[in-house]
């Protein structure tokens, strides 16, 4: 047992320097091709379920698309008005759409409509589970299915990990690395600390776990999307 913890701290060490190294040289490696989309000047419309989805859970597809020069759209379904907050929970929306480089006026905020879209989104696990990302995920699919979205268009699906991998952090690079299938986003330090700071803009949501997330999930900083 004496043996046994130096040699553990070690190993945890290497690994942790490890990671460390390759997210700091990750800016260096990435390339439209790497990542498997298109290359600059493409449009991506993002789907979300609710204001601060697209900090809490995207962020590293946001700005691994403008990486790419992307021009992101952001289309969300709720204004988040279940506490009667929405008009607090859209200026929120708006400072952290700011912070991750998407303007206002690529930016929609609506509750009820039925419209065909060209997406990234949730996949069937919503992330979280919760019924409207799975919700989201069922009408992208069935719009897919359908043939009812633009010719040529190509939906990605943000894929849901377990609960050990989800509050890994960086920590799961290694594995989001042997295990990507189609596109895979990786911030770089600076880049991690501008989805923390769009985060930080959704003030009204900002309980003490929600800071415990911003600290521990991997989605913070890495998003490993699928294609359907």
């Amino acid at each position: 047992m004496e043996v046994a913890a130096p040699l553990l701290c070690l190993a945890t060490t290497v690994l942790v320097w490890g990671v460390l190294w390759v997210w700091g040289s990750w800016e260096r490696v990435t390339r439209p091709e790497r990542a498997g989309l298109p290359g600059g000047g493409s449009r991506t419309l993002l789907v979300t379920a609710h204001p601060d989805d697209e900090a809490m859970f995207f962020a590293p597809t946001i700005l691994g698309l403008a990486r790419l020069r992307h021009q992101v759209f952001l289309l969300c379904f709720s204004a988040g008005n279940y506490y009667n907050q929405g008009e607090i929970r859209k200026k929120e929306l708006l400072q952290s759409c700011d912070v991750l480089g998407i303007p206002p006026s690529n930016v929609m905020i609506i509750e009820n409509s039925s419209v065909s879209l060209q997406v990234v989104t949730f996949d069937e696990g919503g992330v979280s589970g919760h019924s409207n990302h799975v919700a989201l995920n069922a009408a992208v699919r069935t719009l897919h299915a359908e043939g009812k979205l633009p010719k040529g268009c190509w939906v990605l699906t943000l894929q849901s990990v377990n609960l050990l991998r989800k509050y890994l952090c960086l920590l799961d690079l290694p594995c989001s690395l042997l295990l990507a299938r189609d596109a895979l986003f990786v911030l770089t330090q600076r880049e991690a600390a501008q989805a923390q700071r769009a985060m930080s803009c959704h003030r009204s949501q900002l309980l003490w776990f929600r800071h415990l997330y911003v600290l521990f999930s991997r989605y913070m900083r890495i998003n490993s999307l699928n294609f359907l």
